[in-house]
């Protein structure tokens, strides 16, 4: 699993406009000259999260984009999820994928699940507000319970 560009700048859009956040809207192009991103990348951006109501956005004068939510509300796992589509480790678990002849006979299915898990756990256990502070918490688990013993 790779996350693209996309995903990493989605991701440093929502932190500036969490961070700049003064009540009103913030234009477009204030955010691609802080993030030093091109003003055409955010306009394949915002659209995706204002569909999804990640944003809130106006045109004209006066205009630009907000967050709907506070920044504690986000977390990375959902905004990844709306750009990146499915956050799965291989094909065959992504959502809608076709079940595998093989599955019954997978000897790493299991494991494929197990990370795509921890995957899901690990980026939904993470919100904007603590991408706004200069490191993860270290104290953020993980419930690793769910691991099947005999891998």
């Amino acid at each position: 699993m790779t996350i693209s560009t996309k995903g990493r700048y989605a991701l440093r859009i929502i932190i500036d406009l969490a961070e700049n956040d003064n009540g009103g809207y913030i234009p477009m192009k204030s955010v691609a000259q802080r993030q030093g991103l091109s003003h055409k990348y955010l306009e394949h951006i915002l659209p995706v999260l204002k569909q999804n109501n990640i944003v809130d956005g106006i045109h004209g004068k006066g205009g630009g984009y907000r967050l709907t939510r506070r920044p504690e509300e986000y977390t990375v796992g959902e905004i990844l999820r709306l750009v990146e589509g499915d956050l799965a480790p291989v094909a065959c678990l992504e959502c809608g994928a076709k079940v595998c002849d093989r599955v019954d006979n997978c000897r790493t299915i299991k494991m494929w699940r197990n990370l795509k898990t921890l995957i899901d756990e690990y980026f939904d256990g993470i919100t904007v507000k603590d991408l706004m502070q200069d490191e993860i918490d270290p104290e953020k688990k993980i419930d690793k319970s769910f691991l099947d013993a005999s891998l």
